[in-house]
């Protein structure tokens, strides 16, 4: 496996290959990153996995400077994954001057959930990720395919959207989210929860598992009805110490909110939540 930190250096180590297949990451990793690499493995001729803290996608309050940067052992569970090729650059190396060019998603899918919550946060993922296919890609003569996590579900729709609307030619692959054996999803952050924290930490899988079990049960409901349902889903969590921001029915097209009773329908809604355990936010999904 190569480990390379420049621009020069990683465009050098690709240019034998055609098809780079490539899983981002902002390091800390655990399986569910491991996966991706998997599932990227057959999809190229050669695997490539960055590791970069993105500072444009930090509020100002929230972890940037002490978000875990653990390289040598992401790069020793990397190679033991068989990814080919490491890019762990230097913030000055992906942005040598201040960033004024930036990608705005359009609000209707950006400024809603996590993007009402973490105000710009998509902004910052679009940019950095735009940066990051064309320092991969950009010798690439064959498919190129890019893999992000489902647990980061709107995320990966955003960016979905955001290459369908460049023309881009890459293929964005989802993975599944990958879980603990509780039903926690993985997640670099849950490293900060404490042992009772983290006990506690399931109840977010199991308030979500419940909302879509009674979205479906209320089929025929009309969408002030569907509001109800996710009320009391976050008191619950509220009583039980969290503090939740949302959980929510989405139609899975859009991540708007389902207009119609028609729309509560199975295979075409995903639940999803975000909420704060002591000082660590988790999310979670899952498509119904």
């Amino acid at each position: 496996m190569q480990l390379v930190h420049t621009i020069q250096d990683l465009r050098s180590a690709l240019r034998p290959f055609n098809s780079p297949a490539f899983v981002p990451t902002m390091g800390n990793l655990h399986e569910g990153h491991l996966d991706l690499v998997h599932t990227a493995q057959p999809l190229g001729d050669v695997t490539v996995s960055s590791i970069f803290v993105n500072r444009l996608q930090f509020a100002p309050h929230e972890d940037f400077d002490t978000y875990p940067r653990t390289l040598q052992a992401d790069c020793d569970r990397l190679e033991k994954a068989g990814c080919d090729i490491v890019f762990a650059p230097a913030e000055k190396e992906l942005y040598p001057e201040p960033q004024g060019y930036k990608i705005q998603p359009p609000a209707d899918l950006a400024d809603i959930l996590e993007g009402h919550f973490r105000p710009g946060f998509f902004i910052g993922v679009c940019t950095v990720v735009m940066k990051l296919f064309q320092c991969v890609f950009s010798e690439a003569k064959g498919p190129r395919h890019a893999l992000f996590g489902k647990k980061d579900y709107q995320q990966q729709m955003v960016i979905r959207r955001m290459v369908q609307q460049f023309g881009m030619p890459v293929e964005i692959i989802a993975g599944e989210t990958q879980r603990a054996a509780d039903g926690l999803a993985l997640s670099s952050r849950n490293g900060y929860l404490s042992e009772a924290e983290r006990a506690e930490a399931v109840q977010l899988s199991l308030a979500l598992r419940a909302l879509a079990r009674d979205a479906l049960a209320a089929a025929g409901a009309m969408p002030e009805q569907l509001e109800g349902l996710e009320a009391r889903a976050m008191r619950a969590l509220a009583l039980r110490g969290w503090q939740p921001d949302y959980l929510t029915v989405r139609r899975r097209a859009d991540l708007q909110l389902p207009k119609t009773a028609d729309a509560l329908a199975p295979q075409s809604l995903v639940v999803l939540g975000a909420a704060r355990l002591g000082r660590t936010r988790l999310i979670d999904n899952f498509e119904v």
